[in-house]
């Protein structure tokens, strides 16, 4: 693949969206730097595999940092000079905040820190950044859009994603470095995270487990799946904010910076989700059904209306088809 002569450096790209989104920018010819320190969040031999595909491309580099480690992390941004910037690393998941909370303040807010400030320092063309629609919180109105308020989290994950965004504002606003704060909404498939849901149920299905199942199913999600993800994040990096806003845009009046969600636009019930699961394996789960668990909320829906505004795409894998592949995946990866 010829060079399109872009330079795009990645943080979390051994994690499971920097893996696709790496993938997909150097298929279009971009050269890549991945930035990944490979916690033991979950299982390091799958960021490991990962990043063994992404090294078959020659415009690919690594660099194995932490970007809470601010001297090590500069040193790679700088000799690599990026154009834009493409921040997904963090300590992800919300029921994990619950127990270890510290681990979040140090990836998501001091390493988000460290990002803002090498850009500040070493101007890029276009930061993107990742939120969650977690950060909406209580809000009970749907579909969720981006301008409706996020002050109320119900987990210190969300919280420490929603800080990051008043974070990226307040900086760009003094430094005017375009920004961009993406909200993903339940992201699945292929290379998925161990933590998650799919990737959960999938393993205790195959082992002759129940599988634990919240609020006694009576959950609702905007499943989103990741191939659908990488093509929206890779598209947003050519809608640079300016001061010309959209219909139904985010765009600070004070500021480059915008906040765009990424989601599906299509709320599947969670029982349906995991039918789909049950044929794509051809048997049934055991079911435990639990009440809620804390800091989760019992639905989600995004409006899709201004990523579509900003770049002529949307999301819309149906649920049945990306569980099939991530099916697929599995018992490919795994010999199941």
């Amino acid at each position: 693949m010829a060079s399109n002569g872009k330079r795009v450096l990645v943080t979390g790209s051994a994690g499971f969206i920097g893996f696709h989104t790496c993938s997909k920018l150097l298929q279009q010819g971009a050269a890549v730097l991945g930035v990944d320190n490979f916690s033991a969040y979950y299982d390091v031999g799958l960021k490991e595999a990962r990043t063994d595909i992404l090294g078959n491309h020659e415009g690919f580099s690594l660099a194995r940092v932490s970007i809470e480690d601010a001297d090590a992390f500069g040193a790679a941004w700088t000799a690599f000079r990026p154009d834009t910037v493409i921040h997904l690393a963090a300590q992800a998941g919300v029921r994990y905040s619950i127990d270890a909370p510290r681990s979040y303040i140090g990836a998501n807010i001091i390493g988000t820190h460290n990002v803002l400030e090498l850009a500040r320092h070493h101007p890029v063309r276009h930061l993107l950044a990742a939120s969650t629609s977690s950060v909406y919180g209580a809000n009970t109105e749907m579909p969720f859009t981006e301008t409706q308020r996020t002050q109320t989290p119900l987990s210190l994950y969300a919280a420490t994603k929603g800080a990051t965004e008043l974070m990226g504002h307040s900086y760009s606003h003094l430094f005017g470095t375009p920004m961009t704060f993406f909200r993903f909404f339940t992201v699945y498939g292929p290379w998925g995270r161990p933590d998650m849901a799919l990737f959960k149920f999938t393993k205790a299905i195959l082992e002759g487990r129940p599988i634990d199942v919240y609020n006694n199913g009576n959950m609702v999600r905007d499943f989103t799946y990741i191939d659908d993800l990488a093509e929206s994040i890779v598209r947003l990096t050519e809608a640079v904010p300016g001061r010309e806003p959209v219909e139904g845009d985010s765009l600070s009046p004070v500021a480059p910076f915008r906040s765009v969600n990424i989601g599906n636009g299509q709320p599947t019930p969670l029982m349906e989700y995991i039918g789909a699961l049950e044929v794509a394996l051809g048997r049934e789960a055991m079911k435990n059904f639990l009440p809620m668990q804390q800091g989760d909320v019992p639905a989600t829906e995004a409006s899709s209306a201004l990523l579509q505004q900003l770049t002529g795409y949307a999301p819309n894998t149906p649920p049945s088809v990306g569980v099939s592949n991530f099916v697929n995946w599995y018992r490919d990866h795994y010999g199941s």
